[in-house]
């Protein structure tokens, strides 16, 4: 049977989180892991009331770790009632005891929330390659606090050097049937990922059948979350996971379910807001770029050449000093990979005409340069060669990015 076509309404959740879905909780804690400060959280744990079905994308960087490592392993069962997750310390690069320190905390979890650990996920993000403070964990645990307002501290208790927490829920309806799909996420430097990015949860009360979960997060990531790029690094502890509760009561969702479309459009939407809020605070940005790229023979060209352009540091320095050297562009385009025939480009940068059909084109270089002086920068880049397009996300290179990044372990 195919997918009909249905009329869904989307509406964003005002002050929306993780935990706006029926039936999740989640709270957070300070524990010593984080240097202390106002309002510092480091310890956040989210669950649900009911058992989960759970997919996953997971780095593929080939240094992996302990948390990454583990949560692969219990997602083989797709089922999962809670995630762990600390910052202040990324548990990579710790060998046999990074494991083990992993499994003591899943330990500990599961028991207080009568969990089977395999029914526990776990993240981890911050310095590399010094173990996990499971004593610091063990004394705080039962200071977190559960509630259905605390996503927003948990979204918080996820982060490192980024400056606010990325949060995201829409409701969804369609006649008589509503779910909503929630989502937090972290990142703002070791940001170029393949599969996945920093970490984000993703949450919601629809019953969702685990095949079609997993695809519809992959096809949601590669949309959004795989299209962003601060640094050209990947992380070893890159983390996505969907939990779908289904507490709504609707008829599970299948590939070739009516709700199938509007559930895809949904879980792309909170994809892409968290993902442009990633790059929105890249480490010492002061502007985020979207590079669109349309007219490209095939997606995979279009990703390609919108990824390479994105996260040129040539292009981002330059937009960064506003200095409209569209040359940059052109030449990132074509390192990419992507089928590109100069004869035909046509290049914009916010608007302004820089290049066509293989030749530059007049403009004022300080009417181009004062519009790159603002929050938001946008590329357009026509390939005329076919009928594919997408659009990634990065931001500006500064000189800030470089001083947080030389002391970041000292």
């Amino acid at each position: 049977m195919s997918a009909q076509i249905i009329k869904a309404k989307l509406a964003t959740i005002d002050k929306g989180s993780v935990t706006s879905p029926q039936g999740f909780m989640a709270g957070a804690t300070y524990a010593g892991i984080k240097q202390p400060g106002k309002g510092v959280l480091d310890l956040g744990i989210l669950a649900s009331e009911a058992q989960c079905q759970a997919a996953g994308l997971f780095t593929t960087n080939k240094v992996q770790s302990a948390p990454v490592k583990i949560s692969k392993k219990h997602l083989k069962s797709h089922q999962a009632g809670a995630i762990i997750v600390n910052s202040g310390c990324a548990n990579a690069c710790t060998g046999k005891k990074g494991l083990a320190d992993t499994e003591e905390v899943i330990a500990m979890v599961a028991e207080g929330l009568s969990l089977s650990p395999e029914n526990i996920l776990v993240a981890s993000t911050g310095i590399i390659g010094t173990y996990l403070p499971v004593n610091k964990i063990s004394e705080n645990l039962d200071k977190i606090v559960f509630s259905a307002e605390g996503g927003h501290d948990f979204a918080r208790a996820m982060m490192t050097t980024d400056t606010f927490p990325k949060q995201k829920a829409v409701k969804v309806t369609v006649g008589e049937t509503e779910f909503v799909i929630g989502g937090v996420a972290k990142g703002a430097g070791m940001i170029h990922p393949d599969l996945a990015t920093m970490l984000c949860f993703i949450t919601t009360d629809a019953a969702v059948e685990p095949g079609f979960l997993q695809r519809a997060l992959k096809k949601a990531v590669e949309a959004s979350l795989n299209m962003i790029s601060i640094d050209g690094d990947t992380s070893p502890n890159d983390t996505v996971i969907i939990l779908a509760n289904g507490m709504a009561g609707n008829e599970e969702i299948k590939g070739s379910s009516p709700m199938a479309v509007p559930f895809q459009q949904a879980l792309q939407e909170v994809c892409i807001s968290l993902a442009r809020d990633i790059a929105r605070d890249g480490e010492g940005a002061t502007k985020i770029i979207e590079v669109r790229v349309q007219g490209a023979k095939n997606l995979g060209d279009a990703r390609r050449a919108a990824r390479y352009v994105v996260s040129s540091p040539l292009v981002k320095a330059a937009i960064h000093g506003n200095d409209p050297n569209w040359g940059r562009i052109m030449v990132a385009m074509g390192m990419s990979g992507a089928e590109i025939r100069e004869s035909r480009v046509e290049l914009f940068i916010n608007g302004h005409l820089l290049f066509k059909k293989g030749e530059p084109q007049s403009y004022s270089d300080p009417e181009v340069s004062s519009s790159l002086n603002q929050s938001e920068v946008v590329i357009l880049v026509d390939l005329h060669l076919g009928r594919a397009r997408a659009t990634a996300w990065g931001c500006d290179l500064s000189e800030e990015y470089v001083t947080a990044n030389s002391d970041y372990s000292t």
